[in-house]
């Protein structure tokens, strides 16, 4: 039951804030420490077989049923998702936000959405709550984004959309093929090689979107940018992994004919897009837009390692995928702040908040270290096991990729020297330090960063499973 938990919680509580609006925070906060609590107790009472598996009847007409289960990857990606929304509401705690019961309904729901998508094991109940997921984004964007909101949602809505309708189409063929949604039976159907191929086209295309990779990434930056803070850090610390999630178990698994004779070209416009999200990021000025294309080239690492097909990139990316949700919680959480603080998120017009915010600046330095792989922090181990299998694959895939690596230091660290030091400006001349609630959140994160970078055994372990379930096809 404990997958239905991790749905029904923040989906009933969702609902719940819709009515009782005046005390929709506080349901938050309780849904979301509720959450993380059934996901603790759930990896304490399966340490040794994370599996835990629900089935109910679901359209028996169209073959599908209400199947959830809890693996290691599951339980990694739920575990990531209860963990960044109890932070992030905590991070934000002080924001006074406009229709906040609409708006801690909404957060609640895209959690349901996502805990779905992590424990769905039918193929119909997979794509239900992929769609569950994107809708409560959608109104959070359109309604408490930027100036440029309408544009932004209205380009990430037909991207995401045209994708999934793609995915949809596929995997009712493949039912009819299998005779049923359910993921075993997907696992076993017999496809000709060309039949893989165009399946294959169309569920990638999805899973690159979402993700996104090159060159399915044009709506990321600009919805990044005009997404409310909350909304992002969603998107980009737990909605990009969907993309990962589909390829690893719905992917590869289902059409790994299709997968070997297409990898290499995924691996090519993967590496193409790490170099050229890092170029444009050395040329932002807006910090949104630089943690918005510092995404992009970590998704990109993420996506060729994977389809190295080898234990160690296999490995690394699924570290990776947790590892990257906190860094990248924590550098939004840190831009929310300054832009709260000073109304400015251009480097240009930045500078000096060292001197006014001691201790922002210290949780940005070590977030940002992490986001560039130095060792002891968490990110070190999950890239140098990527960069290992993508130097097996290749040496010269290896060393393109590098270059990422190399930018990524250039510009993270400029971001960091253009914000916190040098003199004042005038918009940073008076603010203050960072409150109670900002450093807790923010002092959670760094706290991970750091025992994750000596100690990422249990993780390691947890993935085991999922490690050996993609490599056996």
């Amino acid at each position: 039951m404990i997958p239905v938990l991790l749905i029904l919680i923040p989906l009933l509580t969702g609902l719940l804030s819709f009515v009782v609006k005046h005390q929709s925070k506080n349901i938050a906060w309780v849904s979301s420490l509720a959450t993380l609590t059934v996901v603790l107790y759930g990896l304490a009472i399966n340490t040794c077989n994370c599996n835990n598996n629900f089935t109910a009847e679901w359209l028996p007409s169209l073959g599908a049923s209400f199947t959830v289960n809890l693996n290691g990857l599951g339980y990694m990606l739920c575990l990531l998702t209860a963990f960044t929304f109890p932070l992030l509401f905590l991070g934000t705690s002080s924001r006074n936000i406009g229709k906040g019961g609409n708006y801690y309904a909404l957060m609640l729901l895209s959690q349901a959405g996502l805990m779905g998508v992590f424990v769905a094991y039918d193929g119909l109940l997979f794509y239900f709550f992929w769609e569950l997921a994107l809708i409560p984004v959608y109104f959070l964007c359109s309604i408490w984004g930027g100036a440029k909101r309408i544009e932004a949602t209205f380009k990430f809505f037909i991207y995401t959309f045209l994708g999934s309708l793609f995915m949809l189409i596929a995997l009712i063929y493949i039912s009819q093929k299998a005779s049923s949604f359910a993921l075993a039976d997907l696992y076993n159907v017999t496809l000709t090689a060309h039949e893989q191929y165009w399946l294959f086209a169309c569920i990638f295309a999805a899973f690159a979107v979402k993700m996104p990779i090159f060159p399915f990434h044009t709506w990321q930056p600009l919805a990044y940018e005009q997404a409310p803070t909350s909304v992002t850090i969603v998107l980009s610390a737990v909605m990009v992994k969907m993309g990962l999630l589909g390829i690893i178990r719905w992917l590869i698994p289902i059409l790994p004919q299709a997968t070997s004779v297409a990898s290499n070209a995924i691996i090519i416009f993967s590496i193409i897009g790490i170099v050229y999200a890092s170029l444009l990021a050395m040329q932002q000025q807006s910090i949104k837009r630089i943690v918005a294309y510092s995404s992009i080239a970590h998704m990109g690492l993420m996506c060729a390692a994977l389809f190295t097909r080898t234990e160690l990139g296999v490995q690394g990316v699924l570290l990776q995928m947790f590892f990257h949700g906190i860094n990248i919680l924590g550098l939004w959480l840190v831009v929310d702040i300054i832009e709260q603080k000073t109304g400015i998120t251009q480097l240009n017009q930045l500078g000096g908040l060292a001197k006014r915010m001691p201790s922002l600046a210290i949780f940005m330095v070590v977030i940002t270290l992490a986001n560039i792989a130095l060792p002891l922090t968490n990110s070190f181990a999950a890239e140098f096991l990527m960069f290992t299998a993508l130097f097996q694959y290749s040496m010269w895939a290896a060393a393109t990729a590098g270059i990422g690596i190399v930018l990524s230091a250039v510009y993270s660290l400029n971001m960091v020297q253009k914000i916190f030091y040098g003199n004042t400006s005038t918009a940073t001349a008076t603010v203050t330090d960072i409150n109670s609630n900002e450093k807790a959140a923010l002092a959670i994160i760094t706290l991970f960063i750091l025992v994750m970078g000596v100690y990422n055994t249990p993780l390691v372990e947890l993935t085991k499973t999922a490690v050996a379930g993609v490599l056996a096809k």
